[in-house]
């Protein structure tokens, strides 16, 4: 077995009495004594979430934008400048998502892209790939030697600006959008539903940035409450919400696909070509009982699958992500089968929670 490779925050983890446990090949913090505590801080107040082993990748050259075109479902044509951000998916030829990511546009030329942890390696190879069949010279460079701090809730971007005064940079900025150059970036972006920063800094910052986070009163929270907070925002985990066996259509991604234009890209002429057979919605369950990934969701259209499932902390019910049989809508009544019961439930149009408000009914 390998060993698991450890974020340059790992020691400050272990001091401050971390669970640590293994995720996509890093060990991580899963919380930091109680999960409901830190879900529901980073709702009412803020929090910081380690996020370095997510992969950072740097592309130049002059033609990369061009390359960037082909390589992604949504065009990075949208990108006015250095600060502008895009969210996309990666697709193979059959449409099927190879990851999700975002892209930004940093100074002279540079496009950033933020890949997942668990797919960073087949990634990288996937646009070496795409870049050696299409001759391009753009170069690609890993950025192993950044960390990445993220800092989210309601009062996350003042503490932020409180503890660390290189924040200011990013002061001003709108909201998925970013400020700053290679070795200091920091995106009002996030994975919790809430306001904040992900801030990528020179590993050798990390610690002192964390540190100072901390004497602001932005206390630590772990991979435990980052899901429950990411579920209760809709907001797809590649792997589990969608993989190369679906195509952002059938994951509730279609809105990252950019038709409009006539630019080719990697999938495009499959997407065409593939009937969705999938409608991807939220289910609340109105019983008592908690939903996990992989039961069956009935409806009267036929049978669906969870993706995603749990109790969330802030509605204070089970939710989950599903992939449901086309004609389904939200409103419409389900059953979700948890532990050999047929509990009710009800179809909705995620996000759960935004921005510390409650979207649903329980």
């Amino acid at each position: 077995m390998a060993e698991l490779r450890r974020t340059p925050l790992n020691a400050v983890h272990r001091e401050s009495g971390a669970r640590m446990v293994p995720f996509a090949g890093w060990d991580m913090p899963l919380h930091y004594g109680s999960q409901l505590e830190e879900h529901l801080r980073t709702r009412a107040d803020s929090s910081m979430f380690d996020v370095s082993h997510m992969q950072v990748l740097d592309l130049a050259g002059s033609q990369v934008r061009d390359f960037l075109r082909y390589l992604l479902a949504n065009d990075v044509a949208k990108l006015h400048g250095p600060g502008s951000a895009v969210y996309s998916c990666m697709l193979d030829e059959s449409g099927g998502v190879l990851d999700d990511l975002i892209v930004y546009a940093l100074p002279l030329g540079v496009y950033r892209l933020v890949v997942n942890a668990g797919t960073a390696d087949k990634d990288v190879a996937w646009i070496a790939q795409q870049r050696e069949m299409r001759g391009n010279d753009c170069q690609l460079r890993r950025r192993d030697d950044l960390a990445l701090i993220a800092v989210q809730g309601p009062r996350a971007r003042e503490r932020t600006l409180a503890a660390c005064p290189p924040a200011a940079i990013a002061a001003d900025v709108a909201r998925f959008h970013a400020a700053g150059d290679a070795d200091l970036w920091i995106a009002r972006t996030g994975y919790t539903g809430e306001d904040g920063y992900e801030i990528m800094l020179r590993a050798a910052d990390a610690e002192s940035w964390w540190r100072a986070l901390a004497a602001q009163g932005v206390a630590p929270a772990g991979l435990g409450a980052r899901d429950t907070l990411r579920l209760e925002a809709g907001l797809n985990l590649y792997g589990a919400d969608m993989d190369e066996s679906v195509t952002p259509m059938e994951a509730g991604l279609a809105w990252t696909v950019d038709l409009a234009s006539d630019r080719d890209f990697i999938g495009k002429q499959a997407l065409f070509e593939r009937q969705p057979r999938h409608t991807f919605f939220g289910v609340v369950l109105e019983d008592k009982g908690v939903m996990r990934a992989h039961q069956t969701a009935r409806t009267a259209q036929g049978d669906g699958r969870l993706t995603s499932g749990g109790y969330g902390p802030t509605v204070r019910a089970s939710i989950g992500l599903a992939r449901l049989p086309p004609g389904v809508k939200p409103g419409d009544a389900a059953e979700v089968e948890v532990r050999d019961r047929w509990l009710r439930a009800r179809i909705v149009q995620p996000p759960f929670v935004r921005n510390g408000r409650i979207l649903i009914t329980a």
